[in-house]
């Protein structure tokens, strides 16, 4: 997992890296802008990606048919808190008496909810995805990582702030978290790095840009700065992920929350259709949703708000269909039929779930405390920040008994907290279906370095490879 995270610093990474993973493994690249028709087959494997930062795999079991088949849905996602470069990022400490002795900035905005103070004093790179230009006239966007310590936000010393100041340890977003790139006296003396110099690009873009940032990128990708149209650049902690604790039982890295999910997802559902039996006598559709913009409210072209889930599993549904003359059998329009199988359909929303910390245990009602190393984590919230009620949260329980699983730990806010929320109750109220939240126990969430458990991560993959398995018998045993 930690290789999975520590080379996926962007969501554009993450569904990069997930999507080699699955054509490795037999997964075939269904086009949006092409038709499926001719393609979705029982016992077939396909992958759909949307902008690069969401990705959504597919399983088609084998005894799958276009009249009964229901959806299995793990839903998770790509994106984390993070400090964004702008549109316009070029800053400087210069006061206009002295230009050789400031510092050039990198302006940057704030993606999300983070404890920000976590990124003071890092060792932070740069990555993302930049529209290049091309020898022949022709634009492409590539995925870039300069993986280096080139910027930093570095906090204010101590003898600069009262004693009050140092107490309250307010960060002033605007001000305070704008990044470290160089000195201006060491741009000086990069010729192609020249803060006063005009920009070769011809549509005069690279001007908005600190020059050294500039050419960063570009040598990075092995092209000349002036071919460099465009960025969507995101800071990133450069320090690897590592396992931790005096035993070896946690993990500490950047953007568990919710890239372990990412791995823990992808994990099981390649272990699920690796199975050559229980694939084959899979009747329903496995489908793992990686979306881009959990944190921010997913409202966007490929969040969970969009309607990237619902078109693939319109499409896949009627593709489906249509290759084996369901329609003809059952004589069922195809939108009946997919209310039918939206209704013996199921959504788990994996996201990360709040551990007890040891220093804060008040923070947690002492009946819902979860601890990591100790499993999967089942989150209710009655104002429906968490979508669990009691038929969904049975079936989890259920599917950790019959697993051999340890039982699911309970997590319910305390009512004076405030509550999270997850892509869960979107996904839900979109489609009316079935849902629960589930996740890994984790502390430091939100902050630029979080810590989990090993022996979740492990326990994670194993329960929802047996939930694919599973789901169709127990939900069968089900008195409807």
């Amino acid at each position: 997992m930690i290789g999975l995270i520590d080379a996926s610093p962007t969501p554009y990474h993450m569904a990069r890296n997930v999507k080699e993973q699955l054509v490795a493994r037999g997964f075939t690249e269904l086009e949006e802008g092409e038709p499926w028709s001719d393609v979705v087959e029982a016992g077939g494997k396909y992958l759909i990606t949307r902008h690069e930062g969401t990705i959504i795999a597919v399983a088609v079991g084998g005894r799958c048919d276009g009249t009964r088949a229901a959806f299995k849905l793990l839903g998770g996602h790509t994106d984390t808190p993070v400090l964004k470069v702008r549109p316009v990022s070029k800053r400087s400490d210069a006061d206009g008496k002295d230009k050789s002795a400031a510092m050039a900035q990198v302006g940057v905005e704030c993606y999300g909810g983070g404890l920000w103070h976590t990124w003071l004093d890092r060792d932070l790179g740069v990555a993302g995805r930049a529209v290049v230009r091309n020898g022949d006239g022709t634009f492409d966007a590539r995925l870039v990582r300069v993986d280096a310590p080139v910027v930093r936000v570095p906090s204010l010393c101590i003898h600069l702030q009262t004693a009050a100041e140092r107490d309250a340890l307010t960060l002033n977003k605007e001000t305070d978290l704008q990044p470290v790139l160089c000195s201006t006296a060491a741009a000086q003396l990069q010729p192609s790095a020249d803060d006063d110099a005009e920009a070769p690009a011809t549509d005069g873009w690279a001007s908005h840009h600190p020059p050294a940032l500039v050419d960063l990128v570009a040598h990075e990708l092995g092209v000349e700065p002036e071919d460099v149209a465009d960025f969507d650049l995101t800071l990133f902690d450069t320090q690897a992920g590592a396992i931790s604790g005096a035993f070896g039982e946690f993990v500490a890295s950047a953007r568990l929350d919710d890239q372990a999910a990412c791995y823990a997802l992808t994990e099981a559902l390649l272990g699920h259709v690796d199975d050559a039996d229980a694939f084959a006598d899979d009747a329903d559709v496995s489908v793992v949703a990686l979306f881009d913009h959990e944190e921010i409210g997913s409202a966007s072209a490929h969040g969970a708000g969009s309607p990237v889930l619902g078109d693939a599993l319109v499409r896949l549904h009627r593709s489906l269909r249509k290759a084996q003359g369901s329609g003809a059998k059952d004589g069922l329009e195809d939108a009946e039929a997919l209310a039918v199988a939206m209704r013996r359909s199921i959504l788990l929303s994996v996201d990360m779930a709040h551990a007890v910390h040891p220093n804060y245990a008040h923070k947690h009602d002492g009946a819902h405390a979860p601890r990591m190393n100790h499993g999967l984590v089942l989150k209710v919230n009655n104002n429906q920040r968490y979508t669990t009620d009691a038929v969904t949260g049975f079936l989890l329980r259920e599917t950790a008994r019959r697993g051999g699983l340890p039982e699911l730990q309970d997590f319910v806010v305390r009512n004076d907290c405030p509550c999270g929320s997850t892509i869960g109750p979107i996904l839900a109220s979109r489609f009316g279906i079935r849902a629960a939240d589930v996740g890994m126990p984790q502390l430091s969430m939100h902050s630029i370095r979080e810590m989990g458990g090993v022996h979740d991560i492990d326990l994670s993959v194993d329960f929802f490879q047996f939930f694919l398995k599973d789901f169709r018998a127990l939900d069968d045993s089900l008195s409807k």
